[in-house]
């Protein structure tokens, strides 16, 4: 199994070079100014994944708007729905013109079935305009080694969801074009996540 911790450090350490606004206009902004400075054309390629609905998705589906893109699974037991809540809390905040479409992709093909996902992502507080994909462990595979991530199944427990799977905590928000504009940690609040939609174009 690869090794996330690793994966993910690698993405921060490439992340910290990447261009950022002017310092008056973060000012202006009234976002964290580390909101300006994790752009990267370099996360993000192509993906081919099943939706909750049975579709089978690309990033050519979600191009001319944003999006907010999280792996995770519906057995996850605290940094996916408080992400998603976040989010879904964030987006109160947002205007709609500035709200990005979410994109929950699941790394637990195993259990997490389409129908599965449909009904996990209309949980309560999460974001309303949300697309729950999935796939193969070859099409996930793809699918984070294009965000520059990893996942993997832990052993079995005698937890009532069996096991754990590894995955990001990070939430990557994409723009029109599908590269990445800028991204939030696990720590990041609603607040902050609204303030950066709201201040980026």
């Amino acid at each position: 199994m690869r090794n996330v911790f690793f994966a993910i450090s690698a993405s921060l350490a490439m992340f910290s070079v990447a261009a950022c606004s002017p310092a008056g206009e973060q000012q202006a902004a009234g976002a964290n100014p580390d909101c300006f400075r994790r752009s990267t054309d370099m996360v993000g390629g192509p993906f081919e994944l099943m939706a909750a609905d049975g579709r089978t998705l690309t990033q050519k589906d979600f191009a001319g708007r944003k999006a907010l893109v999280f792996f995770g699974y519906t057995y996850c037991p605290d940094i996916c729905p408080i992400t998603l809540y976040n989010v879904g809390k964030a987006m109160q905040d947002v205007p709609a013109d500035k709200q990005p479409a979410t994109i929950f992709v699941s790394v637990d093909p195993a259990r997490d079935t389409p129908e599965t996902l449909a009904q996990y992502i209309r949980s309560n507080g999460f974001p309303q305009d949300i697309t729950g994909l999935t796939g193969s462990e070859a099409q996930l595979t793809a699918a984070t080694d294009a965000f520059k991530t990893s996942f993997g199944r832990g052993d079995d427990s005698e937890s009532a969801g069996g096991y754990l799977v590894s995955h990001s905590s990070i939430l990557y928000l994409m723009d029109e074009n599908w590269k990445l504009q800028t991204f939030f940690m696990q720590d990041e609040s609603a607040e902050a996540i609204a303030s950066c939609l709201k201040a980026l174009d």
